[in-house]
């Protein structure tokens, strides 16, 4: 469902290519496919996310998602298409702080002019999924980092992406909250039939996911 030819990305001090972040990546993923891309610090994990979910542009190959080549959308085009078809979970959580937990769930939804109707019972759903629903009145900083790392799941698999990718999720939290975190996205991954990705060095995720893609200074290391 995800496939990368040829993948380079550059990062530029003014008009020189200072560093070569991702060189040459081929690579696919199947629908449904709890990976990890693993690697030590500055490999490119985090970059080849950004890439993949239209974040960054990339400055060669193409990155084509569920037939669409990414690579050629305009700027506009690369937001709708991210709204519609990509989650994200990161590591500061970056939800909205004056939103309560059940808006910041159904934030995408909003945009996508889904009912609120819908909205509601799909945030109580994904919520009682995630163990937050006696939650949904609070407001984030009333939380505790586990409790916003799991609204920040809830809220990007509310609106049924067909991806959603997850950079340095656990980063914030502890052992327990770790792998509670893992265990309950690998649930989801399997009821729900999402793909997920992570970038990531931590062993929780690296014990708990079906696939690894290892990177080392920008390419796939075999």
């Amino acid at each position: 469902m995800i496939e990368l030819h040829g993948v380079n990305k550059y990062f530029y001090k003014g008009e020189s290519r200072e560093i070569h972040a991702l060189k040459d990546i081929d690579l696919n993923f199947d629908q449904g496919e709890f990976t990890l891309l693993s690697g030590t610090s500055g490999c490119g994990k985090t970059t080849l996310l950004n890439a993949i979910g239209t974040l960054d542009d990339i400055d060669s190959g193409k990155i084509i998602i569920d037939g669409v080549d990414t690579t050629a959308l305009s700027s506009n085009e690369k937001v709708i298409f991210r709204r519609e078809h990509i989650g994200f979970v990161f590591q500061a959580y970056n939800l909205v702080p004056v939103l309560t937990v059940a808006e910041n769930i159904g934030f995408i939804m909003k945009l996508q002019g889904i009912e609120d109707e819908i909205i509601d019972r799909r945030v109580r759903e994904v919520s009682s999924k995630l163990e937050i629903d006696s939650k949904l009145n609070a407001l984030p900083n009333n939380l505790s980092g586990g409790q916003q790392q799991r609204v920040a799941v809830a809220r990007a698999i509310a609106s049924k992406p067909k991806i959603v990718l997850a950079d340095e999720p656990t980063a914030n939290l502890d052992s327990k909250n770790s792998q509670r975190l893992m265990d309950m996205m690998k649930a989801l991954n399997q009821d729900e039939g999402i793909s997920i990705i992570f970038a990531s060095h931590d062993e929780y995720i690296l014990q708990n996911v079906n696939r690894v893609v290892k990177l080392y200074d920008g390419r796939v290391s075999n």
